[in-house]
């Protein structure tokens, strides 16, 4: 089929979305919001809620349509069922509908709340910059996709005027993430040779280990904060101390199995979202 075809361009552009990944970074933005206001907020901050859940999946949408434009040439090999590589939509109009939609992302975020539009410029412009530059630099790029985990956490906690707690919990997201970043750059070394210049090509797999679990230890000694600043109840201690265990653990097998490293990292991001729900809600 020839690029931009009237048949099946509506369904190449939701799926150069990929309405999946929306869904479920506006449901980031939405717990974000509880775990910052908790479930009162839903109440008295109902319509910033739904604005800021409604600018996430723009953004999500924006991004992801950026990406296929960037990584068209490789994904003729990795992912060749994506709307460029088949031909369903041209490269130009991808990187249209990418403007269009970060654009979109940054009106609706004006309606939100002046704090929300800072945050949503500088996403943009740390998605840009890591697609066009950071991606192939390793830990640059490790450190832009931190900031955008972290920024979700900011942004709930605008919509619902608690910008304070969420700094703290963005923070905690931000050396979570960044841990789990590198692991995975260990995991993968052998295999971004090509394409990327990671952390630890530059200082090797031991020194790169190190820096995540400094990341992840960092996250540790500062997750009772949101509790000691009397910002989070009691509820939060017992589940984020599990996550804490499960960060721990990570730290210390991801020397000898990068792979169980990042799947335990991803499972104790997990839990530590639900101590920041329990202490929020309770």
């Amino acid at each position: 089929m020839p690029a931009d075809s009237g048949g099946g361009r509506a369904g190449a552009c939701l799926k150069l979305a990929r309405p999946g990944n929306c869904a479920m970074a506006s449901l980031g933005a939405l717990l974000a919001s509880i775990a910052c206001g908790g479930p009162e907020a839903l109440s008295e901050f109902k319509v910033e809620i739904v604005l800021s859940m409604a600018t996430v999946a723009a953004f999500t949408a924006a991004g992801n349509s950026f990406n296929d434009y960037f990584d068209r040439d490789v994904d003729r090999l990795a992912h060749p069922d994506r709307p460029i590589p088949r031909g369903l939509l041209s490269p130009s109009t991808a990187l249209t509908i990418s403007a269009v939609l970060f654009a979109l992302a940054l009106g609706l975020s004006i309606f939100v709340s002046p704090w929300s539009l800072i945050i949503v410029i500088t996403s943009v412009g740390v998605m840009v910059g890591y697609e066009i530059v950071l991606k192939a630099e390793g830990f640059a790029g490790n450190l832009a996709i931190s900031w955008l985990t972290g920024a979700l956490f900011l942004f709930g906690g605008a919509a619902v005027d608690r910008l304070g707690l969420a700094a703290i919990l963005a923070a905690l997201a931000f050396l979570a993430t960044l841990g789990r970043e590198v692991i995975k750059d260990v995991q993968d070394v052998e295999g971004d040779r090509r394409t990327r210049r990671t952390l630890p090509m530059r200082v090797g797999q031991r020194n790169a280990g190190l820096v995540a679990a400094g990341a992840l230890g960092t996250a540790v000694v500062l997750s009772p904060a949101p509790y000691l600043l009397d910002l989070l109840s009691v509820w939060y201690v017992p589940v984020v101390a599990a996550a804490d265990a499960i960060f721990i653990y990570c730290a210390l097998i991801q020397f000898e199995n990068p792979e169980r490293g990042q799947k335990a990292a991803k499972l104790a991001m997990i839990v530590a979202l639900v101590a920041f729900l329990a202490g929020g809600v309770t």
